[in-house]
């Protein structure tokens, strides 16, 4: 199993195959160690708990696991921006990296302060590159650890926490079926803020009109 694998939807296949050790991981670097933005953290808490309520995970361990996972991934963040500072954009885009995220993590920090670290963890992108800017900005650790701590909590405790419990509701024999429909429609959710931003005014609209006749 690799990550072709999540990239053709096999995202139960993939959980199941990587284990805790996995998914703590994957929570850690996409939470703000700048290498994990393209992970699908919303629907792996999800399905991660969904799968507990089937006897595949502990749902204390998940839940705890990706809390200290979360918590951690963020406060790297912040003290990779603490350290580096506004040279990060000054960096060249790689594979990895893309100042265009930092930018736009700038920009949402800018309009919505110490609460960014909250809001920032259901937005993909973004909560990658938060806690960075948080880091950059005259935030103290000590009032960043609080807004890590809560967004964690509500992240991906509650996440993982609403696909056990949805899971117990739905019999083991059709399962599955279930969670290939939920799997999308968190993954849609999760996008969901990002087009809206792109589509809400005309001139935004152009712009991503103008960038697929590019693309063809």
């Amino acid at each position: 199993m690799d990550f072709n694998s999540l990239l053709h939807g096999d995202l139960k296949s993939l959980i199941q195959t990587i284990g805790y050790i996995g998914v703590f991981t994957m929570i850690l670097l996409e939470s703000g160690l700048l290498i994990g933005f393209f992970f699908p953290g919303d629907s792996l808490l999800f399905t991660a708990g969904f799968l507990a309520s089937q006897g595949f995970f502990d749902i204390t361990i998940l839940a705890i696991g990706t809390f200290i996972a979360a918590v951690l991934g963020d406060s790297g963040g912040y003290f990779i921006g603490h350290k580096f500072g506004r040279r990060l954009f000054n960096r060249e885009n790689s594979v990895l990296f893309h100042k265009d995220h930092l930018k736009k993590a700038e920009v949402f920090y800018e309009k919505h302060g110490g609460k960014t670290i909250i809001l920032a963890r259901f937005m993909p992108v973004i909560r990658t590159f938060a806690p960075v800017v948080a880091g950059i900005g005259s935030m103290h650790y000590s009032t960043f650890i609080i807004y890590n701590l809560i967004g964690a909590f509500l992240w991906a405790v509650c996440i993982s926490l609403a696909g056990y419990f949805l899971g117990t509701l739905i019999p083991a024999e059709i399962a599955d079926k279930f969670i290939i429909l939920i799997t999308l429609g968190i993954i849609f959710l999760s996008i969901s803020p990002g087009l809206y931003h792109a589509l809400k005014t005309k001139e935004s609209r152009n712009k991503v009109l103008a960038l697929l006749k590019l693309k063809k």
